[in-house]
């Protein structure tokens, strides 16, 4: 089950999606296809911030939203993050917060995360990540 991140949905938006990224989406059952209220937030702010609110916003409600389960940033995730945040604090490894609040998600619900910024989720050693934007 997989849990997709902001620049892998923004990819599915544009006038030529990465091929690899749509074929393997169309292999995998819509119940299984995750993504977080941490990139609904992300994708309103560039919608808010594109010349085409109206647009893409209506992209997002019409196209993506209704084929992807939404998962909250709840108590479960909040606890995960705060220990996440400890331990990469103490290690000396940054990492964005909405990433950070991302992985804590895709942790506690057991998902791979599907980005193209590898980099930094595979900070977090217990997190399968995966980049099918190649």
């Amino acid at each position: 089950m997989y849990l997709f991140d902001t620049d892998t949905i923004s990819n599915l938006l544009t006038k030529r999606p990465s091929p690899g990224l749509v074929r393997r989406l169309a292999g995998i059952a819509p119940r299984h296809q995750f993504t977080s209220a941490i990139t609904v937030g992300e994708l309103t702010y560039g919608a808010f911030r594109s010349a085409r609110p109206d647009y893409f916003l209506h992209k997002l409600d019409q196209l993506v939203w209704p084929n992807v389960t939404i998962l909250a940033f709840d108590e479960a995730a909040a606890r995960v993050y705060g220990s996440l945040r400890a331990e990469l604090e103490r290690g000396g490894i940054p990492i964005s917060e909405p990433d950070l609040r991302i992985a804590s998600i895709a942790l506690v619900h057991q998902l791979t995360v599907i980005t193209g910024n590898i980099r930094h989720f595979s900070r977090i050693s217990s997190l399968r990540v995966e980049n099918w934007l190649r």
